[in-house]
């Protein structure tokens, strides 16, 4: 081979040179005829822009205005994040790093607290969270149920819908008159906001959740017609949805009824794979199962509602070997997202929602019982709303979808067969654009190279482990034509007076690239790892991808006016390039932990973002821009031969903020309600015989069921008065909780003991209705008694997600049943629960604790009379203990520091605590079964510039010395940036 002068130049270095020469022969020829018009800049972000939209589909992918929209979404809950300043931090880092959607549910018992009554207002105003998505730029997949099952309590279901009659999740009409006035409330806002009209970005719709208990039986279709006329008449004009639980076909175009109306309605299905797992074909079907996956629904788009973004854990930490949500992500790590979500793309999944992506907080009585306070699921952004590893295959294969408009629509095209069997190889290609794609994907343990014969790919490819790699051939770039990438192509667009291609791949590996070049390029190396090599009309540029680093080589040719910039880089590098669409063109930036904003003025682009260590910036901008400011700050820049402005300097890192010790604590005893002479005179009486319980009422008993008496959450209390009971030798009490529940009793003020619900192991997660009977032994000295009061308190762990449509969250919570041996004693009971829905915090804060209902957990509470005292604590006694404190937080403004409770105590004490920040009950901490220990204090709710009242109620059942023993705050992030936050009212 030949080399040109100026080949020779770039190859200077046997380093470089040996890099360059790999695998170069043998190249098959390629035609270089007139070259298509090249795409151009992608379409702005979605916006509220007073326009009216065309929202459509084909088989391919959806259609917005006629032009293709490939779906990358993530789910996040506004309500398991309840400071609504810290929605647009979260919306923004999703943004950020490549999602064009945000799929959200709307759980109806977060807005109801009793029928008729919706609030959406506070931390629970949807308009302002659907807003907020606008201005971000975020496409919204809207998900109201009414069921939605989400690990939340009843699966989304209020509260006061287990006391009422009528079949839930069927076509029974009071229950459909409940869902009725529940989804007029919801779409009043949702039709405000949809990007059809203009006025939001309200993109899809979906109705119901993993409907699967009725799908062939006519109460079942009656029901999913019910709701798709309901939000039709109320105005919806988006396409429709139902995510089927699996793969099964169910709730494809066609199954039920639409009378009459347009009938765009998508089918969707979930896909949880396990790590384990060797990543599915969606779309194919053996022998007996031909309905399900992309294929059952030929004519939509392939349409994945929720695809695993990690995984849930259970109290005992029984999902993760007790290791909790750090095992999920290091189980399903980037690695792990990149091979199945390349999978999926390869499978013509179009429409694409990593659930979850920011998981959040299930703080106060949200959680189902399967689940504690955590819910960072293994995710992307974790709970801190921390970007983490894992985010860069989304992150690249987002910015890939939106910059790479080819990946929109894709056709199955000839197979390559490779030798060795643990890999696989998908082969698909864009009919329109005749541009080719390679998903190869490594099943095996160990690190695989093989060569792909027939694809043009003239040199080995090297895929790790249980991981994947996209490749490319034929594919318009900007001007020009890549013969064959293999390292994933990230961002082609015009930036200034160039083009820019960004290719990406993991640590360690050698990039290749090879651009289709009739006359030979002037090839520039703007740094020292790359190396290039023309012959033969091909231009071969070779770079290994460093730590971090970014590579950059400048290719300009004469028979193209417009030069293109190559850049190479890892994942950690990936993860901060940060493409962005302004009114006047696309720019790039380079160097910050995150890009927020970028605004230009004049010759000037303000750019707003974040940073966590010392940084480098570098800006690739329209024509024009000469000036940059950070964060508000101008910083002095010059400009490169990449065509880039790159700062002088550094941009700093982020100081660390200090957090106090939490000392001068305040401590006092509760539960007067187990005294024999406390005065229950205004509790309700226990006096129903009926009940719409899934829990049979027991034969001459009362119903006891707490939901039957408007107490739908957190502890309750139970009073009986007992006449005839001399000689009693036992009481036993039946009750229902869900997983970790208990009950404490008292007899005439002395206690009977604890008797609590088992941890569950791995098989039992979830199911159940976890019912127990608790025998307590009456003390001599009380049976020559003839009247007796027993007090029980009933620790609710929060009702069944009815995931089958059994109406199985119907199923009692509290005492079900009390029966007594050795007497014919006669009970009259009365019980107490929570009070009024917090008007602030909604009706999931508080539970029927004294304290609770006597405010012993607002801010404003008066606790000079209680007793000081030190950590660490220990004593026996059964019942509640409440522990205060107030702290001062003096954050710097430009900071974002998150901050967390930390508990830690012998795991052999048996007690609980409701951790309370200024009134807001962030969670539950069991000691001796764990495994969360640190608990997410959402700034907003947390003061981080001033006064914080730190309230616990722990309760202990006796058996043992309980805590706290170590309380204190832990920083678990923080970065120089962030958005302003408001507090949130307490």
């Amino acid at each position: 081979m030949e080399l040109s002068r100026r080949t020779f130049s770039a190859l200077a270095g046997t380093a470089a040179l040996g890099l360059a020469l790999t695998g170069s022969g043998g190249v098959p020829s390629r035609a270089h005829g007139a070259r298509t018009a090249p795409t151009g800049p992608p379409p702005a972000p979605p916006s509220a822009d007073g326009a009216r939209h065309v929202v459509d589909f084909d088989r391919y992918s959806l259609l917005v205005d006629g032009r293709r929209l490939a779906l990358w979404s993530g789910e996040m809950h506004p309500f398991r994040l309840p400071s609504p300043s810290l929605w647009r931090d979260v919306l923004q880092k999703m943004r950020a790093h490549g999602f064009n959607a945000v799929s959200v549910h709307v759980s109806w018992n977060y807005h109801s607290p009793a029928p008729g009554r919706y609030d959406f207002s506070g931390v629970r105003d949807l308009d302002l969270f659907l807003r907020t998505a606008a201005e971000t730029g975020l496409y919204v997949v809207l998900r109201p149920g009414p069921y939605i099952n989400g690990e939340v309590d009843g699966g989304g279901f209020p509260g006061w819908l287990t006391a009422t009659r009528g079949h839930a999740r069927t076509a029974d009409p009071t229950y459909l008159r409940y869902v009725d006035e529940w989804l007029t409330a919801v779409d009043e806002i949702a039709v405000r906001h949809q990007f059809t009209r203009g006025t939001g970005t309200v993109l899809l719709y979906q109705i119901e959740n993993e409907y699967a208990a009725y799908v062939d039986e006519p109460t079942g279709r009656e029901y999913m017609a019910h709701l798709y006329g309901k939000v039709r008449a109320d105005g919806i004009d988006v396409p429709l949805f139902h995510n089927d639980k699996g793969r099964n076909g169910y709730w494809v175009p066609g199954s039920f009824s639409t009378g009459g109306g347009k009938g765009r309605w998508l089918y969707g299905f979930d896909g949880y794979p396990s790590p384990d797992e060797v990543p599915p074909d969606w779309g194919y079907f053996g022998p007996g199962g031909p309905r399900g996956g992309a294929s059952a629904s030929p004519r939509t788009p392939g349409f994945m509602p929720e695809f695993g973004g990690g995984w849930f854990d259970a109290w005992g930490g029984a999902t993760f070997d007790g290791k909790g949500y750090a095992q999920a992500r290091r189980t399903r790590d980037a690695a792990y997202e990149r091979r199945f979500c390349l999978t999926n793309l390869a499978n013509g999944i179009t429409l694409h929602n990593t659930y979850m992506t920011f998981g959040g907080t299930s703080w106060g009585w949200l959680p189902a019982p399967a689940v504690y306070t955590s819910y960072d699921y293994g995710a992307a952004i974790d709970e801190a709303r921390n970007a983490t590893p894992k985010l860069a295959p989304m992150h690249q294969i987002g910015q890939m979808l939106r910059y790479v408009p080819d990946l929109a629509k894709l056709d199955r095209a000839k197979g390559v067969r490779v030798s060795d069997e643990g890999l696989k190889v998908y082969h698909l290609t864009n009919p329109d654009t005749g541009s080719h794609v390679y998903v190869v994907r490594n099943d095996s343990d160990g690190e695989v190279t093989t060569t792909l014969p027939g694809t043009g790919i003239d040199v080995p490819v090297t895929v790790p482990p249980r991981d994947a790699t996209l490749m490319t051939t034929d594919l318009e770039l900007g001007h020009r034509k890549l013969a064959y990438s293999t390292v994933q192509p990230m961002v082609s667009m015009p930036v200034g007076r160039q083009d820019i291609a960004v290719f990406t791949g993991r640590r360690g590996e050698m990039a290749r690239v090879v651009l289709d070049c009739p006359g030979e390029p002037h090839a520039t190396r703007l740094d020292a790892e790359p190396a290039w090599v023309y012959e033969d009309g091909l231009l071969r540029v070779n770079a290994p991808l460093g730590a971090g680093g970014l590579s950059r080589v400048l290719v300009e040719s004469p028979d193209v006016d417009t030069p293109m910039l190559l850049l190479f880089t890892d994942d950690a590098g990936a993860l901060r390039m940060w493409p962005y669409e302004t009114p006047s063109g696309p720019l790039l930036v380079y160097g910050p932990a995150l890009l927020r904003s970028a605004t230009l003025s004049g010759a000037t682009v303000h750019l707003a973002g974040d940073t966590i260590g010392e940084t480098g910036l570098e800006v690739w901008a329209p024509r024009g821009i000469t000036h940059v400011t950070w964060n508000g700050r101008p910083v002095r820049t010059r400009l490169t031969r990449a065509g880039s402005l790159v700062i002088v300097g550094v941009l700093p890192g982020v100081p660390r903020p200090a957090l106090p010790a939490l000392d001068g604590w305040r401590r006092r005893t509760e539960n007067p309600e187990s005294a024999p002479d406390f005065d229950d005179s205004d509790w309700t009486v226990a006096d129903r015989t009926t009940s719409f319980s899934t829990t049979r009422v027991p034969d001459g008993q009362p119903v006891l069921f707490a939901d039957d008496y408007g107490f739908h959450y957190g502890d309750v209390w139970y009073r009986g008065r007992l006449t005839d009971a001399r000689d009693m030798e036992s009481v036993s009490l039946a009750y229902s909780t869900g997983t970790q529940g208990l009950l404490m009793a008292w007899l005439d003020g002395r206690p009977l003991g604890t008797h609590r619900m088992p941890v569950p192991d791995k098989d039992s997660v979830g199911q159940g209705t976890w019912t127990a009977t608790a025998a307590f032994a009456v003390p001599e000295r009380l049976r020559e008694r003839d009247t007796h009061v027993l007090s029980v308190l009933v620790r609710r762990m929060q009702h069944d997600q009815d995931g089958g449509a059994r109406d199985t969250h119907k199923a009692a919570r509290g005492l079900t049943e009390a029966t007594f041996k050795g007497a014919s004693a006669k009970v009259s009971w009365r019980l107490q629960g929570a009070g009024a829905p917090d008007p602030v915090r909604g009706p999931l804060n508080n539970g029927g604790l004294y304290g609770e209902r006597e405010g012993w957990h607002l801010p404003d509470h008066d606790d000079d009379g209680w007793d000081a005292v030190e950590f660490p604590r220990a004593g026996r006694r059964q019942g509640v203990a409440w522990y205060r404190t107030a702290f001062r937080l003096g954050v710097d403004p430009g900071v974002d520091a998150s901050v967390g409770l930390t508990l830690d105590d012998d795991p052999d004490r048996a007690y609980r605590v409701q951790i309370f920040l200024n009134g807001w009950n962030m969670g539950q901490y069991i000691n001796d079964v764990g495994p969360q220990h640190t608990f997410v204090l959402p700034n907003g709710i947390l003061r981080t510039r001033g006064r914080n009242t730190l309230a616990l109620a722990v309760l202990s059942d006796g058996s043992t010395p309980s805590g706290p023993r170590d309380v204190r705050l832990t920083l678990l992030g923080a970065a120089a940036g962030g958005v302003p936050v408001e507090p949130v009212d307490d």
